[in-house]
């Protein structure tokens, strides 16, 4: 029996439900996708270098405070409620976001923008709850497919966004936006009715839960390798995120219309992880995820070959096409790699999601932290770096599937 929402707030099933659950999801993206058009204008605010690569960091702090954040909030918000659990989060959203337009120094920009991530991993956790809450079985996959069918549309129009309020202010106000979309998402979720019912409330915050999940991810290999994958890969894409801006200036000379360039990569994803709701059930989850990463290896392999053959500066057409072809595999593996990692954490899965969540996003952004660091003007290391771990991630898959003793 799911929560009935009461007359008077939010509907389960109306539009304004699912705008209000895709606008709270939005967050989470809106805190990078936004801001990457300003990493020069950062640069310049700081007194760095117009190729200084310390301005990552912004992308990996935010991860670092996503990943810490996930494995709290899944049990707390079992256990103080959706909407009260949301409030707490939008509020820390809010506060990053503005600690970090007014932060005087890179070094307080990054632990604002950590503070920001903590926030940001409400959004996704609580989101996700709201909807097992309110839906069952079908209803419940096509409502998620429908919220991440708007989702999906702001890693391609928010850089564009970022870019527009660059041309009228300055870049701290690209983080003021994000302030105040939190705080919109606040006063809307006034009119969010709680919906976890009194009888699925945790009866306490015990440490022996998440004592337990830990053994079951650590004790099963198929969670643990593809949790390992998943990190591996998620450390390459934290780092294309992360470096994205400077390659496309300092490589390609693309400045004005990066905006345009990240968006249509981002839509590629965003159609691709569409595609995989609809053939993963048909083609099945191992299998699928297994030819994904076979032509991951294959498309990342001849990158890389092209990006050497050019001395680490192949023509723009060849980097964007490789690129599409990378992120689109990319989009089929991680949400499938990680339904294969939960599957077999039977009655622990909701808190075994918080553990591998984190862990692969933890050990995803240290990876891409390392990477950032890399760039030499070409994008050398970043092609040999995506080749790297789509074998890394090969071999931590095929170990996964094997029998365990």
């Amino acid at each position: 029996m799911r929560t009935r929402l009461r007359s008077g707030g939010i509907q389960a099933g109306s539009a304004e439900f699912t705008l209000f659950l895709a606008a709270t999801m939005s967050m989470t993206a809106l805190g990078v996708d936004i801001m990457l058009p300003a990493f020069a204008a950062i640069r310049e605010g700081f007194g760095l270098a117009p190729d200084a690569t310390e301005v990552a960091r912004v992308v990996t702090a935010y991860f670092f405070g996503i990943a810490v954040g996930q494995v709290f909030y899944g049990p707390i918000a079992d256990y103080f409620g959706r909407k009260r659990t949301l409030l707490v989060a939008a509020s820390l959203y809010a506060v990053g976001a503005v600690l970090s337009a007014l932060s005087p120094s890179l070094g307080l920009l990054l632990a604002a923008r950590f503070l920001w991530g903590l926030g940001a991993a409400g959004g996704r956790v609580i989101v996700g709850a709201i909807v097992r809450d309110v839906y069952e079985g079908d209803r419940m996959a096509r409502a998620m497919s429908l919220v991440f069918s708007i989702f999906i549309l702001v890693p391609v129009f928010a850089p564009a966004l970022g870019a527009i309020i660059l041309n009228f202010t300055t870049w701290p106000w690209v983080f003021a936006f994000c302030a105040v979309w939190a705080g919109g998402v606040l006063l809307w979720s006034r009119r969010l009715p709680e919906t976890l019912a009194p009888e699925n409330r945790l009866a306490d915050l015990s440490f022996a839960r998440l004592k337990l999940a830990a053994r079951f991810v650590l004790g099963n290999r198929i969670t643990v390798g593809h949790t390992a994958a998943l990190a591996v890969l998620f450390g390459a894409f934290t780092s294309y995120l992360a470096s994205a801006e400077i390659m496309f200036a300092e490589v390609f000379g693309v400045v004005e219309s990066f905006p345009v360039y990240f968006g249509a990569l981002a839509a590629v994803m965003g159609l691709m992880m569409f595609i995989n709701g609809r053939v993963v059930e048909r083609i099945g989850l191992v299998r699928l995820s297994r030819w994904s990463m076979v032509v991951y290896i294959a498309a990342s392999g001849l990158f890389m070959l092209a990006i050497l053959s050019q001395q680490g500066r192949p023509p723009l057409w060849v980097f964007v096409a490789g690129m599409a072809v990378i992120m689109a595999t990319h989009a089929l593996l991680i949400p499938n790699l990680n339904s294969r990692a939960l599957q077999p954490m039977g009655e622990v899965a909701g808190m075994a999601a918080a553990i591998v969540g984190t862990a692969s996003t933890l050990i995803g952004a240290s990876l891409g932290a390392l990477l950032d660091a890399r760039f030499d003007g070409t994008v050398t290391p970043f092609g040999i770096a995506l080749f790297a771990a789509s074998v890394a991630a090969t071999l931590l898959l095929r170990w996964s599937e094997q029998t365990q003793g």
